[in-house]
């Protein structure tokens, strides 16, 4: 082994109290590969050595120049045995496990449900049970029915954010029964710089399947590119941001014995635009792939879902400091101004309040809520306006020092 040179994959390295002792937890952040492993602070030192550059001997002589002591040996040979059997080192164990994965993946007929009898009950009548306990107090007596454009929903679980899921679809029957096409626009947690990410899989959920428009894909991947489209498909088979509005979409079509046809829409990050104060605008991809969906969908009613949470702020979330009152407050105006811009169906404004801060508050809907609106106002349906139906601050540790920010609207 001594002449391998290990190259360790782009994984993510966090810090980790275990037992009162400091670790390292190293995982992959785009669920490729599901294994994770717990490191001493050494160990997660010599990972800067695993660059393809280093042989075994290396690595060794590199610690105890470091540390000012030497490993015991077989330290680093084990670590390498360990990083390869969890497939992650970049190596032909990992490309063939990668293939055969995502050969599983294409060969099956749809997106199996990952988070049923985790997040939410398998069994439908237990999963209209929970539903219908999180509606709580929500009285809908005078309610009409509504027929709008679209609904802001978070994808955050369940056991957090149930009430504020509910009190948009709860409203929403009416919209999902009359649409011709749903589209889901959906954070791409494990997504590239600006990726926009297709499927032809339905979704599966407890009701039974979602299906796709195949024709709508397929002129999509045809406007963007085949090898952009389905890059990251994969990406489909383990994030939850579709899988957790989808359910509540199904749910509310099985109400009223209908079945919905969604095209669900993976958006990955505006990070890259931000960084060098661009806009979408300027992003011929972007502006390529709304001009196709708005060509593609001419004529259509349709039902647009944007599965989105807000800010992703505190300790837990890389920041310096603690969400004591004042901060949260702070949070909460920001977010209910990008709210007051959702409700108008200004994206413009969207875009703008978000980038001129560097998206400091890391708002995980950013580019979906974007795309959402833009598609709306090119659509030329006129004025959009919206309301707001709820808004939390959910606690993301056990020290209740970080939270994640949700809302839910819905748009005219």
């Amino acid at each position: 082994m001594s002449n391998i040179k290990p190259t360790i994959r782009n994984l993510d390295l966090q810090p980790y109290q275990h037992e009162g002792e400091q670790y390292y937890l190293l995982q992959d952040p785009r669920q490729e590969t599901e294994g994770q492993l717990l490191l001493p602070p050494i160990l997660a030192h010599m990972l800067r050595y695993f660059d393809g550059q280093h042989d075994i001997p290396a690595i060794y002589a590199q610690i105890e120049k470091d540390a000012g002591f030497a490993l015991p040996a077989g330290t680093v040979e084990q670590a390498v045995s360990q990083l390869d059997q969890a497939y992650m080192l970049d190596n032909e164990r990992y490309a063939s496990y990668v293939e055969r994965v995502y050969g599983d993946f294409l060969r099956v007929a749809h997106r199996p449900m990952v988070l049923a009898d985790v997040n939410y009950p398998r069994d439908p009548a237990a999963l209209a049970e929970l539903f219908a306990s999180y509606g709580g107090t929500d009285d809908l007596s005078d309610e009409e029915a509504w027929h709008g454009r679209a609904v802001i929903s978070p994808h955050i679980d369940y056991q957090r954010g149930g009430p504020v899921y509910a009190r948009a679809w709860a409203r929403a029957g009416a919209a999902v029964q009359k649409a011709d096409l749903v589209l889901m626009f959906a954070t791409d947690h494990k997504g590239g710089l600006g990726s926009l990410t297709l499927t032809k899989k339905g979704y599966e959920t407890p009701y039974g399947l979602l299906p796709t428009d195949d024709q709508l894909v397929d002129a999509l991947a045809h406007a963007i590119g085949e090898d952009e489209a389905y890059a990251l498909e994969l990406n489909h088979r383990r994030e939850h941001s579709v899988e957790l509005s989808a359910v509540w979409l199904h749910h509310v079509a099985a109400q009223t014995g209908t079945t919905p046809v969604m095209v669900p829409l993976l958006i990955g990050s505006f990070q890259h635009l931000v960084a060098y104060q661009k806009h979408p605008q300027q992003d011929v991809k972007i502006q390529t792939f709304l001009e196709a969906l708005v060509r593609e969908t001419a004529g259509k009613k349709v039902l647009c879902v944007a599965s989105v949470d807000m800010a992703h702020v505190g300790p837990a979330f890389g920041d310096d400091y603690i969400m004591d009152e004042e901060r949260r407050s702070l949070l909460d105006a920001a977010d209910h101004s990008l709210i007051e811009a959702m409700m108008e169906g200004d994206a413009e404004r969207y875009y703008r309040e978000i980038a001129d801060v560097q998206d400091r508050n890391k708002v995980c809907g950013f580019s979906p809520v974007y795309l959402m609106l833009r598609y709306l106002q090119m659509r030329g349906e006129g004025e959009i306006s919206g309301r707001l139906l709820a808004y939390d601050q959910c606690s993301a540790d056990a020290e209740n020092h970080s939270l994640v920010s949700i809302s839910s609207l819905l748009l005219d």
